[in-house]
């Protein structure tokens, strides 16, 4: 201890800081002299110093003895030391070398603080890829790579890439914890990583549908206690139960979720309690849904919770509780802002820029949607609680309109009025859905425009063409831009037969809406009425292009192939329509027309009975079939088809005799002598009837020969006396033709008399004239009836072909040749071509047009 001193507590360490040294005034060297001749020369240049005591880089720093002494020591130029204070006091040593420099810098040497002269750095080390943590970090980033691609097929929709990228992660995953196990280091297992793969495996079963993996691969998630807030996933198990319509599973599973989740997420809790209510809802259980609903919507009200809510009351019958639902449906704020904030203004430029450069982004979309959305359930339940909420639908109605014209939504307020005279249409109160309709003829432009197209619509369904008219035009002045008031104005046009105007509206109407495909149906209709056949197949292609499974458009493109001599193409077309509508009779007739014309007669006979079995009253079709079993010498089976005929007109006295003739070819001859027998107790006076009568009766030796021979005779007497009195009439027309138009320049009293005979004849002769111009025109006027009106006339020929007629009076009734019918069958009311249709449906007519174009463009939902 003798050598041990203590330092004296008077004596301070950090003493002289505060000391003022003279040497580092910067303001006085300019007067330095020494400190002057230093920066012009190099004399100030410090020599190297000696060291005073071994060990040590500066000889002058103070040294501390043993005793505590501090010995400063003074450098050979004889300013005082760094670190050195005067009258003996001493402080902490400091540094004695710049930043950047040293003390072996030699004359001429550059600057150089980085050491970019010494060249490039050495290569880095090779890494060992056999080492143990490079494999293990190639295998996580090989896992980390399938997970993002698994990801990206099924954003994709490649769902079964998506699922194979899916187990490959997990079969890298777990070959990644198995070497991180034998390398020693199982501790430090990647537990996110291994809950993205389970979570992304799970993700692509269920989207698979293989919900039996999915509820598997959740299942391991939620039971490891090491992954955080797994509980939540039972959301997802819940929604794949709720696929699976397991129903209580599901909910509990919600709940499940529920309890795990803290209050702090809010907005999770809500969207599990809507999923909770709707669950209730497939359940039938809407008391429990009911619960959930009103639940959210006093915490976090929202439009579809709000709709929900509305149809459990609507479920329940409960009229009051249904209208304060309507009341918290219209108030539920959207979160949006006014389309005002959108409209530029004039004076700041840069305001303009940004409104012009968010007018159309993301954000203002998805307000638009939100905000369409919204106005769609509020539609919905008001046409949905009107009728019931009240005695009747009207003060329902009214009763909506007054709560939603008090809301936001002020502006749906005209568009339920005209929800109600569309209600007003469906219960066939005409009268009271045109008086609703005519109130917003003083409304604003849009709703007036609305209304008048609807009331123009409904004058043009009852054929008051005027008034329809007039409508249509009160809806374009209101707004020239509505396509559905422009295609009525158009139709009005169109039924007055003025095809080129017509054409000019559906054009507008087509430069107002480019999709509206009323218009272009319309337009290729006019076409077809001017015989302007491409322009009519172009709008057609471009709507089928559009509407690719219209079958009244394929049918008109097949329709326009056919005018176009292309029957190919035709047969294509209506095979497209066949694939459409498979039991479409007309097509399928028009299939066997086009067929048996191309001559192939199997394929004919096969879509005509096929259009037979759809439809058993079309007659043509029926004739056709008959009388391709008499070409083919089954008369039994045509029998069948000839009674059908019978039913549907019979007062056609060719379809029973043709039914008698049959039964007399296969050999029936009793059968066809009541048949016979039966044709006459209905038509006395047909005289083919009675000749095979008397031919039948005496080759059968019955006694009833002379009878009806008798009556036969007076029959014959009696067509005479008819066909003289005809001829009678017309020579005597033709005679006071001729003297009228002789003696009409010899006074006006005698001309007069024979200017009226005149007159009469020429307007019959005039409209004889219309008549078969109508005829010969029908065909290039009625695009929708010529191929029926052509069909039939080459029926008409192929049948007068095949059915010749019955036997004269001097051939044998047993004549076994198939050929030879009788003339009998010649149609007593006129030709074929000029029989009345009877209802058989047609595929498309060009007459229907106005209903099939405007129904669903005027008539909203």
């Amino acid at each position: 201890m003798e050598n041990v001193h203590l330092a004296v507590e008077d004596d301070d360490l950090y003493s002289g800081y505060n000391d003022y040294n003279p040497t580092f005034d910067s303001e006085e060297l300019e007067n330095d002299v020494g400190f002057q001749q230093a920066v012009r020369t190099s004399h100030g240049r410090r020599p190297p110093m000696t060291a005073k005591f071994p060990g040590t880089a500066i000889g002058a720093r103070p040294l501390v003895s043993s005793f505590g002494s501090r010995i400063p020591m003074a450098s050979s130029m004889g300013r005082p030391m760094t670190g050195a204070v005067q009258d003996g006091a001493a402080r902490p040593m400091t540094a004695v070398r710049a930043a950047g420099y040293t003390s072996s810098l030699t004359r001429g040497s550059t600057f150089d603080p980085l050491g970019q002269s010494r060249g490039p750095a050495p290569p880095l080390e090779a890494k060992n890829e056999d080492a143990a943590e490079e494999k293990i970090k190639i295998l996580e980033k090989k896992v980390n790579d399938l997970i993002e691609e698994s990801c990206m097929a099924q954003s994709m929709g490649s769902l079964q890439l998506a699922l194979e990228k899916a187990k490959e992660a997990g079969r890298k995953e777990r070959a990644l914890v198995r070497q991180r196990e034998q390398s020693g280091n199982g501790d430090h297992i990647n537990l996110d990583l291994t809950y993205s793969v389970l979570l992304n495996l799970a993700n692509q079963y269920a989207n698979n549908e293989m919900y039996t993996e999915a509820l598997n691969s959740y299942q391991v998630i939620v039971k490891n206690k090491m992954f955080n807030n797994a509980g939540r996933l039972k959301v997802n198990m819940a929604n794949i139960y709720f696929k699976q319509k397991n129903y209580p599973k599901a909910i509990k599973f919600y709940r499940m979720a529920l309890d795990q989740i803290s209050n702090a997420h809010k907005e999770m809790r809500i969207k599990i309690m809507q999923n909770i209510g709707v669950v209730f809802v497939r359940m039938g259980q809407y008391t429990d849904a009911i619960t959930s609903f009103e639940h959210i919507m006093s915490e976090s009200p929202n439009i579809k919770t709000g709709f929900n809510l509305i149809l459990c009351y609507y479920a329940i019958g409960d009229r009051d509780r249904m209208k304060k639902a309507f009341q918290k449906l219209i108030s539920v704020p959207l979160g949006i802002d006014d389309e005002d904030k959108y409209i530029p203004s004039n004076d700041d430029a840069t305001s303009n820029m940004v409104i012009e450069a968010i007018k159309n982004d993301k954000l203002h979309q998805m307000e638009r949607d939100l905000k369409v959305l919204a106005e769609k359930y509020i539609m919905t339940a008001a046409k949905l609680i009107a009728p019931v909420i009240e005695s009747s639908f009207a003060t329902g109605f009214d009763c909506c309109v007054d709560m939603v014209k008090s809301s936001q939504y002020v502006e749906l307020a005209n568009d339920l009025e005209i929800n109600k005279a569309i209600t007003y249409l469906r219960q066939k109160d005409f009268n009271q859905a045109v008086e609703t309709l005519k109130t917003f003829e003083k409304k604003d432009s849009r709703v007036k425009s609305a209304a008048a197209t609807n009331l123009s619509f409904l004058y043009f369904l009852e054929k008051d063409y005027d008034q329809a008219d007039r409508y249509a035009d009160l809806a374009m002045n209101a707004d020239r831009y509505n396509p559905a008031a422009l295609i009525n104005k158009g139709n009005t046009v169109f039924v007055k037969q003025d095809y080129e105007k017509a054409a000019e509206f559906y054009k507008e109407a087509l430069r107002n809406d480019s999709s509206c495909t009323e218009a272009l149906y319309n337009l290729g209709l006019t076409y077809k009425r001017l015989h302007r056949l491409e322009e009519a197949l172009d709008c057609f292609l471009k709507l089928h292009a559009i509407l690719r499974n219209s079958a009244q458009v394929m049918y008109q493109l097949g329709h326009l192939y056919e005018l176009l001599e292309d029957p190919q193409q035709a047969i294509e077309w209506l095979m497209q329509v066949i694939s459409v509508t498979p039991t479409d009779p007309q097509a399928l007739a028009k299939l066997g027309e086009l067929h048996d014309g191309e001559g192939d007669k199997s394929q004919a006979f096969q879509y005509y009975y096929d259009s037979f079995r759809y439809f058993p009253s079309n007659i043509d079709v029926i004739e056709w079939l008959g009388a391709y079993y008499i070409e083919t010498q089954f008369c039994e089976k045509a029998i069948q088809y000839f009674e059908r005929a019978t039913l549907i007109q019979p007062t056609q006295v060719k379809w029973q005799l043709m039914v008698a003739s049959c039964y007399r070819r296969s050999g029936n001859y009793q059968k066809a002598l009541e048949t016979y027998k039966d044709i006459h107790r209905k038509f006395p006076e047909n005289v083919e009837c009675l000749r095979f009568l008397v031919r039948l009766c005496t080759d059968m030796g019955l006694k009833e020969v002379q009878e009806y021979a008798t009556m036969l005779k007076k029959v014959e007497k009696l067509k005479e006396i008819r066909e003289q009195r005809v001829k009678s009439g017309r020579e005597g027309s033709a005679r006071s033709r001729r003297e009228g138009s002789a003696g009409s320049s010899a006074s006006i009293s005698t001309s007069a008399p024979t200017s009226s005979k005149k007159t009469s004849t020429m307007e019959v002769d005039v409209k004889a004239v219309s008549q078969s111009e109508t005829k010969q025109l029908s065909p290039h006027l009625d695009s929708g009836r010529e191929s029926g009106h052509s069909s039939n006339s080459m029926k008409g020929e192929r049948l007068s072909a095949k059915m010749r007629s019955l036997p004269g009076s001097n051939e044998p009734y047993e004549a076994s040749n198939p050929k030879e019918l009788d003339a009998s069958y010649v149609d007593p009311l006129g030709p074929q071509m000029e029989r009345p249709k009877t209802g058989a449906k047609k595929r498309v007519d060009d007459d229907d047009f106005a209903d099939e174009e405007l129904g669903d463009d005027l008539l909203p939902e």
